[in-house]
């Protein structure tokens, strides 16, 4: 699967996809830096699958209806590598199953 990791996520989180054998940029990788949400998808949208991101609002901010790629939220303590690595295993699991336009949250929840 081709993932495209948000800004907001830590560069680094994007190894740890490429380890579960998915194809990983960065949206600085991708020349889609400093790009609003909306925006963002509508470009990652002709090249990637997912959107990766720790920014739990985009789900309110964002119509994935009729949207070619989906997003997965990862919601961790902090942005911090170590508090976001636990969750990669439900991240992994999850990406397994999402679709295109769905939003799908994995971690702290509430």
């Amino acid at each position: 699967m081709r993932l495209l990791f948000d800004e907001c996520v830590p560069r680094k989180v994007k190894f740890l996809f490429a380890d579960g054998g998915h194809e990983c940029e960065t949206v600085r990788d991708a020349g889609f830096s400093g790009k609003e949400n909306g925006e963002l998808l509508a470009l990652a949208e002709e090249h990637f699958d997912v959107l990766v991101t720790i920014d739990k609002n985009i789900r309110y901010q964002q119509n994935m209806t009729g949207r070619n790629i989906a997003i997965l939220i990862i919601r961790p303590a902090s942005n911090d590598l170590d508090d976001i690595r636990p969750h990669i295993p439900n991240a992994l699991v999850a990406l397994q199953s999402l679709k295109p336009g769905q939003i799908f949250e994995v971690g702290i929840l509430g």
